[in-house]
């Protein structure tokens, strides 16, 4: 049995995010393994072309809700749509997010040193990443443990992200949303509602990355992922098969299709960037 065996007729999920890139290629992949997907984006002309491009190979329902992820309201009405179509929701993708693209956007910004970019938009993107992905899950959790099931998957980076030079304030996101994910996967311990992390693996070949990190990736020699690295495992954690993989952190890249999902799943689980938690800390 490989990933694509998988079938995930029935299950309801939710991708944030979803009109392009990794969330775009998330979103379809849930689909094809016959999940009800909610894509999920405040970008509500792109929602239109990805939910038209899955409804093309899928198997399971694409529907699309616009949804800022700032916004308490917005995120507890996409969970009240998605309960009213499809009478549940079984997994969320906290994949929605900014990145430094926005603070070179911004004429404010000088560079992406830190004293130097733009703060309004700095503190956007806090604002928008760990904030958004709290509000998300908040207004998710309440269903899951009704149903005694879920699956919350957050989206993060890799360690060498999150500390490179000129890359907060997206660095000190990701690296906040790998705590709230140990953080919330020890809260929910033997609720049957899992919490894990998912990265690419590399940079992706998406808009997101900024052009700075397109040249300097291409100075080192270095090629950038197709966002289809997260599907297998995506599939996975919103599967029985994961049932009980909690506070875990998972490399796209990693994963093996040659590999029976189990051990596909054990090579591409890393441990986590943070240290466990102690008594008294």
């Amino acid at each position: 049995m490989g990933v694509t065996d998988i079938r995930l007729d029935g299950t309801v999920a939710i991708v944030t995010g979803a009109a392009r890139g990794l969330g775009q290629a998330m979103a379809a992949g849930l689909c094809r393994a016959g999940a009800h997907v909610v894509f999920a984006d405040v970008d509500g002309a792109a929602l239109n072309n990805a939910t038209g491009t899955a409804a093309s190979a899928r198997s399971g329902t694409a529907l699309g809700i616009r949804c800022d992820i700032t916004s308490r309201a917005d995120c507890e009405r996409v969970v009240a749509q998605t309960l009213e179509k499809f009478g549940a929701l079984h997994v969320l993708v906290n994949n929605a997010a900014k990145g430094q693209a926005h603070l070179e956007r911004s004429r404010q910004t000088k560079s992406l040193k830190f004293w130097e970019s733009d703060p309004e938009i700095w503190q956007d993107v806090i604002v928008t990443n760990i904030n958004g992905t709290f509000l998300m899950a908040r207004s998710a959790v309440p269903a899951m443990l009704k149903a005694g099931f879920g699956r919350i998957v957050n989206i993060t980076t890799s360690l060498p992200t999150m500390q490179r030079r000129n890359n907060s304030p997206y660095g000190v996101t990701k690296a906040a949303i790998e705590a709230e994910t140990l953080i919330w996967a020890q809260e929910l311990k033997d609720t049957g509602v899992t919490v894990n992390s998912l990265i690419p693996g590399g940079a992706a070949d998406t808009e997101f990355v900024h052009a700075a990190s397109r040249k300097e990736l291409a100075a080192m020699g270095r090629s950038l992922l197709p966002p289809s690295v997260m599907v297998p495992p995506i599939i996975w954690l919103a599967s029985r098969l994961s049932d009980g993989v909690t506070g875990a952190r998972f490399v796209g890249k990693l994963w093996d299709d040659a590999l029976p999902p189990s051990d596909a799943a054990a090579k591409a689980r890393e441990p986590s960037v943070l240290l466990p938690a102690s008594d008294g800390r």
